[in-house]
């Protein structure tokens, strides 16, 4: 099945729903439209609606078709939920996004850190550090650990930018999976420092812990991100299973 042909009808779906052309709760068009409108097999028609009703954009209906359950979220800062960047999450949103490097330096990885960060001991890392700003406002702060011969090239005017960018236009990389822990911890000095934040008003962070990894099976990244609390938002879509 020609993952490029299905890809493009989940994408020319998602839009069209995202902007109303299907509106909430109307039903898609019959497979068979959909089948012939792409010029496209019925396996990957159902596979490019199985991965709309994963990302919780439709619902299919036994004997009625497809219904659109999506509802756009209000975006005041920025949404954990998908695996996108920083630039990605702003452009979909239709804010301005920004990315400024802090520090950009390698190092090996000793007992502790591995314990910490997942990667084993003795591999070399891009340790870079990194403020986000969404519409000139600083909402994230972000220690980004990335394998070195997973992500070789790598600089601080790519970090900049785009690290997924160049990981996947670049360096041909398809990212896969990302485990994520989700904590609220005490802010530090650095934190208050650099997201501009007042410890009077506030006094703790929400922190994303994520072990990323590509379709060889390698972990390249390892990230913990540091949310200002009162911008912070998780979205997901949750399945329950039929027992």
């Amino acid at each position: 099945m020609p993952k490029a042909i299905y890809e493009t009808i989940y994408k020319d779906l998602k839009q069209k729903i995202e902007t109303d052309v299907f509106a909430y709760q109307e039903l898609l068009p019959s497979e068979n439209t959909l089948i012939q409108t792409y010029s496209c097999s019925r396996n990957t028609v159902r596979r490019a609606v199985r991965r709309l009703v994963t990302d919780g954009y439709v619902q299919t209906i036994q004997g009625k078709g497809v219904r659109n359950i999506y509802q756009p979220i209000t975006q005041t800062a920025f949404t954990i939920g998908e695996i996108e960047s920083f630039q990605e999450s702003a452009a979909r949103n239709g804010h301005n996004a920004v990315s400024k490097v802090l520090l950009f330096t390698e190092f090996t990885v000793n007992e502790k850190q591995a314990s910490c960060t997942g990667f084993p001991q003795g591999a070399d890392i891009y340790y870079i550090q990194r403020v986000h700003y969404l519409d000139d406002m600083p909402l994230i702060l972000n220690h980004n650990y990335f394998l070195k011969e997973a992500v070789p090239g790598l600089t601080k005017e790519i970090a900049e930018k785009s690290v997924y960018e160049y990981l996947e236009q670049t360096l041909h990389m398809t990212i896969v999976n990302s485990k994520r822990i989700m904590t609220v911890e005490k802010m530090t000095q650095i934190d208050e420092k650099y997201l501009e934040m007042n410890a009077s008003d506030y006094n703790c962070m929400a922190v994303i812990s994520s072990h990323t990894y590509n379709s060889d099976g390698v972990m390249f990244e390892y990230t913990q991100s540091r949310h200002r609390p009162d911008y912070f938002r998780f979205y997901d879509n949750a399945v329950r299973k039929t027992l």
